[in-house]
């Protein structure tokens, strides 16, 4: 057993790989599940905004960022809902970074290897001294 407290009411509760939270927090956290999915499912509110989810359920943005995140809440069927990137915040659909975010990732490790390159060539070429004799 592995007791832990809630982090979301600070109750104690037994933790397990299947849950985070406790019992009561894991209920109420369906319940709104159920009630951004009955609002998403239907037909006129497919294209909704976070924003007009987050106003027409009363469920937190951060809450339905987790059922993205988590698997339970598709956005491949609303188009108009995403998450940030983890590394700008900026909204996406896919992966955890943007595209912008990435190729300045890709592009730093291309220079990191490049750099790790150049030392290696450098440390590879030994030094040769000439001394003059008279």
């Amino acid at each position: 057993m592995d007791l832990s407290n809630c982090p979301e009411c600070g109750e104690i509760y037994i933790k397990s790989k299947f849950r985070d939270v406790c019992e009561k927090c894991w209920r109420e956290g369906e319940a709104a599940y159920d009630t951004v999915y009955k609002f998403m499912r239907k037909r006129e509110n497919r294209a909704a905004t976070m924003l007009q989810v987050v106003e027409a359920t009363g469920v937190p943005e951060a809450l339905i960022l987790k059922f993205i995140k988590n698997g339970k809440l598709q956005i491949t069927q609303f188009p108009n809902l995403g998450y940030p990137c983890d590394k700008c915040g900026k909204i996406i659909r896919t992966g955890k970074l943007c595209e912008g975010c990435a190729s300045e990732i890709l592009e730093d490790l291309k220079n990191h290897e490049r750099d790790e390159e150049f030392k290696q060539k450098m440390n590879s070429h030994k030094a040769t001294y000439f001394t003059r004799n008279k």
